[in-house]
């Protein structure tokens, strides 16, 4: 059986649709959120290994995130933020998008909730008063976004990137184009404040830096990953996933290869590979303490001739060691 080890295990009850995102709670372990496909948003207890509770939204979840302990937001093609109380069992509409809600933060800086969508809009959320307290207007749809202190990350269509200060949200801070040639599809902020990493559909990742003196500029550079030679034929796979080790800041990749990667990216050195899933790495979180790594593994329907049967979604926990997360 894959994956099931001391070191690692599936969790039980899994949606019953592709994983879209994983998240651990901000200050625990023990605690994280699944959102899926299957219009459901799950909270799990990692330790007992055991499905806490679960609430819907009328169309498939695309991302979800913790505000505090007991509080959740999910946003997905229903075009709703929703909020949850895990404590009480209780759910509110704090607002919506014209079109789908692809992503969900908090920041803890600002302390709003953000939510990023289709419809070329962040929106800023006070979720005292459950009204939206800022809209920062998009050029195109937006696919990802990350926040880490005061500065927001948005990662849209057309590769391009925008860094916000969400201090000062009146204009744009920095208006990038991703070093990529194709299309964007995840970014991440690294803890350290210093850049943040980006990913492609074509087996790149790329590690950037907010300092714009030429100096700093000059450290930034991309690689190829995710890609496997089959009878001299490279093939190419998306990388889906990027997730920061809160401590050393390392972190890792998840691709629809199946494989999850951690690497130093400062030094420039991979520091392992996982084995290989039984289907593509749609979503990957550390926990703050960087003991644990959730693994969302789904099939993303991106071959032309799809697998038979389907492989399952599971969500792994692996607990990961300093040997494969700490900088050599």
């Amino acid at each position: 059986m894959i994956g099931e080890s001391r070191s690692e295990f599936r969790l039980k009850n899994p949606p019953e649709d592709g994983i879209s995102s994983v998240k651990f709670g901000p200050s625990s372990s023990q605690f994280l959120l699944v959102s899926s496909w299957d219009c459901s948003v799950r909270l799990y207890d990692v330790q007992a290994n055991s499905m806490r509770t679960k609430y819907t939204h009328d169309r498939p979840v695309l991302d979800v995130s913790f505000q505090d302990a007991v509080h959740s937001f999910s946003g997905g093609l229903d075009n709703k933020l929703k909020m949850y109380d895990l404590n009480s069992n209780s759910e509110s509409v704090l607002g919506s998008h014209d079109n789908a809600v692809r992503c969900v933060e908090y920041s803890n800086e600002v302390n709003v909730v953000l939510s990023g969508g289709w419809d070329g809009n962040v929106k800023m959320w006070d979720t005292r008063s459950s009204q939206c307290v800022g809209t920062l207007p998009q050029p195109d749809k937006v696919f990802t976004m990350s926040n880490v202190g005061e500065k927001l990350v948005v990662g849209t269509a057309g590769r391009k990137v925008f860094v916000w200060d969400l201090r000062n949200t009146a204009y744009i801070m920095q208006r990038r184009e991703s070093n990529l040639k194709f299309q964007t599809r995840c970014i991440r902020c690294s803890p350290n404040k210093q850049g943040y990493v980006l990913s492609s559909i074509e087996g790149r990742v790329a590690v950037e830096y907010f300092d714009t003196a030429p100096e700093i500029q000059k450290k930034k550079y991309a690689f190829k990953c995710h890609r496997i030679k089959d009878n001299d034929i490279e093939c190419i796979y998306p990388v889906n996933a990027i997730s920061f080790h809160q401590v050393f800041n390392t972190f890792a990749t998840g691709g629809s290869d199946g494989y999850v990667n951690i690497w130093d990216g400062f030094n420039k050195k991979r520091l392992c590979q996982f084995h290989r899933y039984n289907t593509g790495i749609t979503s990957l979180c550390f926990s703050h303490d960087g003991s644990s790594l959730a693994i969302g593994s789904s099939y993303m329907y991106e071959q032309d001739v799809h697998p038979d049967p389907i492989p399952e979604n599971n969500v792994y926990i692996r607990y990961v060691t300093d040997q494969e997360t700490k900088p050599k």
